[in-house]
């Protein structure tokens, strides 16, 4: 099969340099060959990666049935499970998407803005006057709190405590790039000390603490939950068929797994965004300052230059490099060449989003170009697109506007070492090093209640 060119370094070194510094790797390969471009990482089938917004269409709008994209990842299944919706394709895939994307969305979604703003002042309270915080580690706090919480309905217990130490355990031993790339290239069966087997260590104590909570909630079933489990207690197919425990635990594991960690990334990530250039900072506070001193949270999330700053935070540094890539099931032709079946091919997102044609100056944070023009769903795309595209996607970004809103408006907050920071790779998300900490140096909810109360004269 004749492919674009791209680098004909060996694969294995290849994979280190995308796990190792993807940007640069992806820079350096774009400038060299092109787009779209022909990467070969590891064991994997080489992968054709495309950044022009018209080949993205056509990738992500292609005729039903051209494309699986399940297939292609296979290296989350040992994590996530066979039945984790990015794994499926076809009707499956489908009919789980229309059973999971209500409650991220709508009414659903909204109730739980009262849950956001509590986590975030609770996991607040911890951060002691002139004490730097770690801003990943605060922020995976919140985000985990809350999506237990939206997918359980887990307030407080034994059974939580040690849920969200068992993920942050298993997120923290796979975060480091030499593991990433351990897991990618050793067998299964490489010895009880291999990062595989460190991971199923961790994957066991989470599974029993799954299984123990889907079994707790069958024998005492709910139909007015609200959460995430019991709508899918109650589901059934056309057969009139209820999940099996272990089509829950794989579903529920790509909630947990997908839908905190990469939310945790994006808020730090926005966060020093906003600490490190003072013109943002100024003018996002300016705008939070002109809501009622109680705001509601569809105020808040209805904010043009918050939801700018959010866009642009996803976009210079997006938390996924690439959309879920897709195998041709048949000869496909993308912007004018023609690709076998069996064909990768990815939307590159991070490239996508650092074109000088559609975003000028791309290497520099500017909330206000997202407030000047707007842009295509295949020139933005942090949430990948198509029939893969993120089904959390209003979920993360109205978690993120009220995250950062809440803390904004009752805390006053410094960078700890005020520097250009360059993203690293945390699992198979793009993350800030690991040297990001803010610290509290006041609170700002008296002194701006008091700037806004007329004076004696007026």
């Amino acid at each position: 099969m004749s492919l674009p060119l791209g680098p004909s370094s060996p694969s294995p070194f290849q994979l280190m340099q995308w796990i190792g510094g993807p940007t640069d790797y992806l820079h350096t390969t774009a400038g060299r060959y092109g787009d779209p471009f022909t990467m070969r990482v590891g064991v994997f089938p080489p992968l054709v990666m495309f950044s022009d917004p018209q080949a993205i269409q056509q990738l992500f709008t292609a005729e039903a049935g051209s494309f699986d994209a399940g297939a292609s990842n296979v290296a989350l299944r040992p994590t996530l499970g066979v039945n984790s919706l990015l794994l499926l394709d076809g009707e499956r895939h489908q009919q789980q998407r229309r059973l999971l994307t209500p409650p991220f969305h709508g009414e659903r979604m909204r109730a739980y803005g009262t849950l956001i703003r509590r986590v975030t002042e609770e996991v607040m309270a911890r951060w002691q006057p002139g004490k730097p915080f770690s801003v990943r580690s605060a922020m995976q706090r919140i985000s985990l709190r809350v999506i237990l919480q939206a997918v359980f309905g887990l307030h407080d217990g034994a059974r939580l405590v040690r849920l969200r130490q068992a993920l942050g355990d298993m997120l923290d031993a796979m975060s480091s790039p030499l593991n990433m790339a351990l897991l990618l290239m050793l067998p299964e069966d490489w010895g009880p000390w291999s990062p595989r087997a460190r991971l199923q260590t961790h994957l066991g104590a989470i599974d029993a603490l799954l299984y123990a909570e889907i079994r707790a909630r069958r024998e005492r079933f709910d139909p007015a939950a609200g959460d995430i489990l019991s709508l899918l207690l109650a589901a059934r197919d056309e057969a009139g068929q209820s999940m099996s425990d272990i089509e829950l635990r794989d579903e529920l594991m790509t909630l947990l797994v997908a839908g905190h960690e990469t939310t945790a990334t994006a808020m730090a990530w926005a966060f020093y965004w906003i600490h490190y250039l003072p013109a943002v900072r100024e003018r996002l506070l300016a705008e939070l300052d002109s809501l009622d001193s109680d705001p509601d949270s569809e105020a808040i999330a209805r904010l043009p230059y918050l939801g700018a700053v959010c866009s642009e935070t996803l976009r210079i540094y997006p938390v996924a490099l690439i959309a879920s890539p897709r195998v041709a099931r048949q000869r496909v032709r993308i912007v004018g060449r023609d690709y076998e079946a069996g064909a990768r091919l990815a939307a590159n997102i991070y490239l996508a989003h650092h074109r000088p044609e559609t975003y000028p100056d791309p290497e520099c944070f500017r909330p206000e170009r997202f407030l000047e023009r707007t842009f295509s769903l295949y020139e933005f795309l942090p949430f990948g697109g198509g029939t893969r595209r993120c089904i959390g996607m209003a979920f993360a970004l109205y978690e993120m506007k009220l995250v950062l809103a809440t803390v904004l408006l009752q805390r006053d907050l410094n960078l700890v070492q005020p520097r250009l920071l360059k993203p690293v790779r945390r699992g198979v998300t793009l993350a800030p090093p690991a040297g990001l900490f803010l610290v509290a140096t006041g609170e700002r909810s008296a002194s701006r209640l008091l700037s806004r109360t007329p004076s004696a004269g007026q």
